[in-house]
C-alpha cells in the first residue's frame, strides 16, 4: 500500500497494490497493522457502512462532534465519486480548507479522514456503491453538518448545481460560520 498525505494534516490517500491477471484482480483493502504503521495513526475501526446512490446524489457535508467524533476510511466499490474532506478543526492552519479526491472502482483509492473533518461526496457515474469504516459509533445527538454550497468553502463538485440530488436534511444545513463545531 502506498500512502500519500494530502495538504490537510492527518488526511491521507491510500493506494493499494492491485494484482491483476486473466482471472481478474486481487487486493488487500485494509490491513490494520500496515495502516497504523504507514499513517502514524492508532485508529481502531468499529463500524462499517455502505450506501448506494445514483448520479448527482450529493451526501454531506457531515461530521460528529465531541466524544462521538469519527475518523473515516472511505472507498468506492462500484462507480465513481468525488470525495471531499473539509478541515473544521478551529485551531488548524488549514481550517476551512478541503481536499477532493476521485475514488473509483478502478483506481481502488481510499481516503482517510481524521476526526475534526466534515465529509461528503457526489456520485459522478450512473450509480455508485460507497463503503466506509468509522472509528466511533454513530450518535445522532452529536451529528453536525455544513451546507454543500457554502461560498466560503467554494467546493467544485464537478457537476452543475441544478443536477445535484441533495436530501431535505442536507439542503438546510448551516454555513461553516454558523455550524456547531
Amino acid at each position: 500500500m502506498k500512502v500519500l498525505e494530502t495538504k490537510l494534516q492527518g488526511c491521507f490517500v491510500l493506494e493499494p497494490r492491485i494484482f491483476k491477471d486473466k482471472r481478474g484482480y486481487f487486493f488487500e483493502s485494509f490491513n490494520q497493522n500496515q495502516f497504523n504503521q504507514l499513517t502514524g495513526n492508532n485508529t481502531n475501526f468499529v463500524q462499517d457502512n455502505e450506501s448506494f446512490s445514483t448520479k448527482g446524489v450529493l451526501r454531506g457535508l457531515h461530521y460528529q462532534i465531541g466524544i462521538h467524533a469519527q475518523a473515516k476510511l472511505v472507498r468506492v466499490i462500484k462507480g465513481r465519486v468525488l470525495d471531499v474532506a473539509v478541515d473544521i478543526r478551529k485551531n488548524s492552519p488549514t481550517f476551512s480548507q478541503y481536499v477532493a479526491v476521485e475514488l473509483t472502482e478502478n483506481n481502488k483509492k481510499q481516503l482517510f479522514i481524521p476526526r475534526g473533518f466534515a465529509h461528503g461526496f457526489v456520485v459522478l457515474s450512473d450509480t455508485a456503491i460507497f463503503s466506509y469504516k468509522c472509528d466511533n459509533y454513530y450518535n445522532k445527538e452529536s451529528e453536525g453538518g455544513i451546507i454543500y454550497n457554502d461560498p466560503l468553502l467554494n467546493i467544485n463538485w464537478q457537476l452543475p448545481e441544478e443536477s445535484l440530488l441533495v436530501s431535505e436534511k442536507d439542503v438546510v444545513l448551516p454555513k461553516l460560520v454558523d455550524a456547531k463545531l
